[in-house]
């Protein structure tokens, strides 16, 4: 059995895939790629045994069916350094693999493909719904970092994916900060939701600036299907109950301050300096037309305050908040002023763009911190 392919777009694929693979694996077989060649078309996989990754190209020339394993790390860094050519792969009966290329030739042994673990299929209960590869890899890169890392409270661990017939939103959470990212694009034909684990999360959100088009999701209460132009992904879900999110966003926030995004997190960066270590506090004041940002930290006696021009009439009042949280909520908007929205010091802010996307709903919350003054 042999074929012949181009070696740039055989790595290329392999390592997009390679992602899934961890470095160790309970089952030695999941440390390989699963190659198929079936009538010229390569199916290439890769699996943690939760998340499964798959892949296709077409080859130049072939004789004969094959269906084998192959070390991962041995054929991507023996790929790594081949410059475009095409490359011939002889199979033999043995699993044998040669690979010949203009000025030399590899050799190593496959595996059987028996032992590979199949990728689950979902159940009769299976929902879909289509969103365009755009929309989605802009609502996971601007939620995954409110993702948390809790092993008690798993369900918090990953992105809730909530689907109605109206709109599909994308919600992350630690407890500290959440995320609320809704699109009115994307709708399902009933209400249903699933939680995506953060792995694949990452996964997707590192294929989807190649792809084009719409992302198919099919999921189950077990196991989700994101099936792209290119790539095909089968992963586990997080099962469990998802907080309801709703419930910790206030709606009556009195206190509205805009702000220029970009001088805000400059400002929070220089003055976070001087907050407590332990704690990263900060303290925003704000006044007609203006915030005050100051820290201190008693222990070393340092102490820094800068004020910030922003739109703000109402009555003044002061909140407390870490600054890591703040600037990394503020990094992951894009508009050039954000809103600050407030209620009381005791109560979460709730930060947005001040102009939002179109057919887009993009909402950020902090919750404050006790101000010891």
């Amino acid at each position: 059995m042999n074929f012949t392919v181009s070696s740039t777009t055989l790595f290329s694929h392999l390592q997009a895939i390679s992602r899934v693979i961890n470095s160790k694996n309970s089952l030695p077989i999941l440390d390989c790629f699963l190659m198929e060649l079936v009538d010229g078309t390569l199916k290439m996989t890769a699996s943690d045994s939760e998340t499964t990754l798959t892949t296709s190209i077409e080859v130049n020339e072939y004789e004969g069916e094959a269906r084998f394993a192959v070390s991962s790390k041995t054929l991507l860094e023996a790929l790594k350094e081949i410059p475009e050519q095409p490359l011939n792969f002889y199979i033999a009966d043995n699993l044998e693999i040669t690979v010949q290329y203009l000025n030399g030739k590899y050799s190593l042994m496959g595996q059987s493909a028996a032992e590979y673990p199949q990728a689950q299929a979902l159940g009769n209960n299976t929902v879909e719904v289509n969103m365009s590869a755009s929309v989605l890899m802009s609502g996971i890169n601007r939620s995954i970092f409110a993702t948390a890392d809790d092993e008690l409270r798993p369900v918090m661990n990953g992105l809730y994916f909530d689907i109605t017939n109206e709109d599909v939103t994308m919600v992350a959470s630690d407890g500290h900060k959440l995320v609320r990212c809704r699109t009115y694009t994307a709708r399902g034909e009933e209400k249903a939701a699933f939680i995506l684990p953060k792995k694949p999360a990452n996964i997707i959100k590192n294929l989807l600036p190649k792809e084009q088009g719409d992302v198919r999701i099919a999921f189950d209460d077990r196991n989700a299907y994101f099936i792209m132009e290119n790539y095909c992904m089968v992963c586990r879900l997080i099962e469990g109950r998802y907080p309801n999110y709703n419930s910790v966003i206030p709606n009556n926030n009195p206190h509205k301050a805009t702000i220029d995004r970009a001088s805000f997190i400059s400002a929070l960066r220089r003055v976070s300096v001087f907050s407590s270590q332990a704690s990263s506090l900060i303290k925003l004041s704000l006044s007609e037309n203006e915030m005050r940002i100051s820290a201190q930290d008693i222990d070393f006696s340092t102490s820094a305050n800068e004020t910030i021009i922003c739109q703000y009439d109402g009555n003044p009042m002061s909140i407390g908040f870490k600054s890591l949280f703040l600037i990394e909520i503020l990094n992951n908007i894009a508009s050039q002023n954000i809103v600050i929205e407030l209620a009381d010091p005791s109560r979460a802010g709730v930060i947005v763009p001040e102009e939002q996307g179109e057919d887009e709903d993009l909402l950020m919350l902090l919750m404050p911190m006790m101000l010891n003054d």
